[in-house]
């Protein structure tokens, strides 16, 4: 609870700074403020338990819950937050008007995500998400004079306000069968409906079903991912690397404990169909979608697609309980970090070259090593080579997958992470074996912070891939 008040708090003294002119001050102001969640986040994590724990630390008459499950994913925002404002440091040499509210509405955001994580009570979950994609919706369209830009906007706008509605509706539902708003009490009621109230039950049904077509568009799982590509590309760099990343972790922590407590058991037979039909269609089209891209940010949209699938394996293996959350945990971090350091990468050479494509990484090992070797270790992890932290990501899905059963899936996964690695060698290919774009042949500048923070990105990438134990067994 401490966390969202210094984040709502500073946020608003974020813009009075911003009132001042002090742009100077704002980033430091900002990373201070993130040091200060994460510590408070890493220091406050509960020791006795996850799932299960929802008598801990409640506040709103337990509505919120800061039990180690909503600590754990706080600090994997918070972090990923920290690492991604860096690249930012072009708005504070330019003097940007805005940067005051760029910097208050992630800080806003990250509140939305913290309540989507630490919520029992589903009125909470639509609360956190609507924060989070309000402000998603002004980063969209932040830069006012890209055509793009407000084109990215417009479609997240329209089609998020549709998907809320859906999930409003979901609710509704839900509530009618159930009789209350409550996590545990909703998860008694909708076991006990069968016996209890038949009539009710297609009512229960309709209201699952709403549920997860709204929160499947949240984290861009097919069919309803129609929206990523055109998003990621329009959106500037900064905030496509922040809704790539932070969206995704609330997203999908938000839904485990959305299935895990409310509908397990009994009701599992009825989504367990539909959610691994989401996941075989969003795999496929992700990866495949991928593979025919030439500009790197709509790759990097279609790769965040098919993650969002390999996450939605520990859904459907939903009854493996904490082995599936240990999975979601580590892949969440492992994915943010290799993520924020590819997008930190494209912000830095779209900042110097003004392009997305790939030809606008070309020759980039021969002017910035540092950048090539970044973007090298960044997309292998995405692809799940060994010594990196997205092959243990990959290999604790799988695992808990495998577990429940779901051989089947884990071969499909499996293939489709064989596609992945075509599309993820794209990047490397350019900054090593391709020859510079003409009029790109300058170095890049990068701040001794900018490389700090990305040398800092792959030590934390091959720190998970070779002692993937330091963060393993956190539930």
């Amino acid at each position: 609870m401490l966390s969202i008040i210094l984040l709502s708090v500073s946020g608003l003294a974020n813009l009075f700074l911003g009132f001042n002119r002090s742009n100077r001050m704002l980033l430091p102001f900002a990373l201070l403020v993130l040091l200060a969640v994460l510590g408070i986040t890493i220091s406050g994590i509960d020791t006795t338990g996850a799932l299960a724990g929802f008598n801990q630390s409640p506040y709103f008459a337990g509505m919120l819950t800061f039990d180690r499950y909503a600590q754990v994913f706080t600090g994997v925002m918070a972090l990923t937050t920290l690492l991604i404002l860096p690249f930012s440091q072009k708005y504070v040499r330019d003097n940007n008007a805005n940067l005051a509210e760029y910097y208050s509405i992630m800080l806003f955001s990250l509140v939305g995500g913290i309540m989507m994580v630490s919520y029992t009570n589903v009125l909470v979950l639509f609360l956190g998400i609507e924060t989070l994609s309000i402000a998603m919706y002004v980063l969209a369209g932040s830069d006012k004079s890209n055509v793009r830009s407000n084109e990215a906007a417009l479609k997240y706008f329209l089609m998020g306000s549709f998907a809320t509605g859906i999930l409003l509706f979901g609710i509704a539902m839900l509530y009618g069968a159930t009789g209350t708003f409550d996590l545990p009490q909703m998860g008694v009621a909708v076991r006990a409906l069968p016996t209890a109230d038949p009539t009710l039950q297609p009512m229960m049904s309709i209201g699952i079903l709403l549920m997860l077509v709204g929160i499947g568009f949240k984290i861009s799982a097919a069919p309803f991912h129609f929206w990523t590509p055109d998003v990621y590309e329009g959106t500037p760099t900064l905030f496509t690397g922040y809704m790539s990343t932070v969206v995704k972790t609330a997203g999908v922590a938000g839904f485990f404990k959305l299935l895990a407590v409310a509908f397990g058991g009994a009701t599992i037979e009825f989504w367990l169909p539909t959610l691994t039909a989401m996941l075989v269609l969003t795999l496929f089209v992700g990866n495949v979608g991928a593979v025919a891209q030439t500009n790197a940010k709509r790759m990097l949209a279609y790769s965040s697609i098919s993650h969002a699938g390999y996450l939605l394996l520990a859904l459907v293996a939903l009854r493996s309980g904490r082995l599936s959350a240990n999975a979601i945990f580590f892949y969440s971090l492992a994915y943010s970090v290799a993520t924020v350091a590819a997008f930190g990468v494209l912000k830095l050479v779209h900042d110097q070259r003004q392009r997305d494509d790939y030809d606008g990484l070309n020759g980039l090992a021969r002017t910035n090593p540092l950048l090539a070797f970044v973007m090298t270790v960044s997309m292998l992890s995405l692809a799940g080579i060994p010594l990196t932290g997205g092959f243990f990501g990959k290999f604790y899905l799988f695992t808990a997958a495998a577990q429940e059963g779901f051989i089947g899936l884990v071969i499909f996964a499996v293939v489709m992470s064989a596609v992945g690695i075509f599309y993820y060698l794209r990047p490397i290919i350019a900054v090593y074996m391709k020859p510079a774009v003409e009029g790109s042949e300058e170095p890049i500048p990068v701040t001794g912070f900018q490389s700090a923070v990305l040398i800092l990105l792959v030590a934390l990438t091959v720190l998970l891939g070779v002692w993937p134990g330091v963060v393993e067994g956190v539930f």
